[in-house]
C-alpha cells in the first residue's frame, strides 16, 4: 500500500460532503462512492456504473463503533460476525430498524479508506469501481479505466492486499447465510455453519 497525501483524503472527504463520485481503496476491491443521503448523487453512481436500482449499494462507515449507531436491527448472529470480522472483507445485511427493506454495512479494514470515510462525516455508500457485470478494479488504474470519466477524485494508495470482493451475509435469516462468497467465506462458514 502507497501512502496517500492527507490532502488529497480531504479533498476526497471534502468531494463525498458536496455530491460528488470518488474513486477510494479498501482491502479488498478500490471502491465508488457518493454521500449516501444525497439522491442526486446516488442516481450518478447508478448511472456511472450502468447498475440495477434493484441492487442495493452498501454503506461504508470508518468504525465498528459507527456501524452500530445506524438505524438497523442488530441480531446476536450479526453482532457476533461484526466481533469477529470487522474491520476487514465483510458486508452484513441487516433489516432497517423502523422502516421495510435492508442494508449492506461494511467496516473496510484498509487505513486510507478509514482516514477518508472519518474525514468525510457522512455516511458513505459505495460499491466496486467498476462497470457492473464488469471484474472489480484492485488498482486505482483499473478503476479510473472503467469509471473515471464520472469521478471528481481519485485516491490512489496501490494495489488491494486482498483482491476478492467482501463476503455478503444475509443476517435478516436464522441462521445467516452467505449471500457472496468473497475473502472471508471459509472462515465465516468455519464458524456459522450449523
Amino acid at each position: 500500500m502507497s501512502a496517500v497525501d492527507p490532502a488529497v483524503i480531504a479533498e476526497a472527504a471534502d468531494c463525498l460532503r458536496r455530491g460528488g463520485l470518488v474513486i477510494f481503496p479498501t482491502e479488498t476491491v478500490y471502491g465508488v462512492g457518493v454521500h449516501a443521503d444525497d439522491a442526486a448523487a446516488v442516481a450518478r453512481l447508478y448511472e456511472a456504473k450502468a447498475r440495477p436500482v434493484e441492487k442495493l449499494l452498501t454503506l461504508h462507515v470508518a468504525t465498528v463503533e459507527a456501524a452500530r449507531q445506524l438505524p438497523v436491527e442488530w441480531s446476536s448472529a450479526a453482532l457476533e460476525l461484526a466481533r469477529r470480522f470487522w474491520p476487514g472483507p465483510l458486508t452484513l445485511i441487516l433489516p432497517r430498524r423502523g422502516a421495510a427493506g435492508t442494508v449492506g454495512i461494511r467496516v473496510p479494514r484498509h487505513p486510507v479508506a478509514e482516514a477518508l470515510l472519518s474525514a468525510a462525516g457522512v455516511p458513505v455508500a459505495a460499491s466496486s469501481a467498476n462497470r457492473s457485470g464488469q471484474p472489480a478494479p484492485t488498482t486505482a488504474e483499473a478503476a479510473v479505466a472503467a469509471l473515471g470519466e464520472f469521478v471528481e477524485v481519485v485516491v490512489d494508495a496501490g494495489p488491494c492486499a486482498v483482491g476478492a470482493p467482501s463476503t455478503v451475509v444475509d443476517c435478516t435469516v436464522t441462521p445467516p447465510v452467505i449471500r457472496r462468497a468473497g475473502a472471508l467465506a471459509q472462515e465465516i462458514e468455519q464458524v456459522w455453519t450449523p
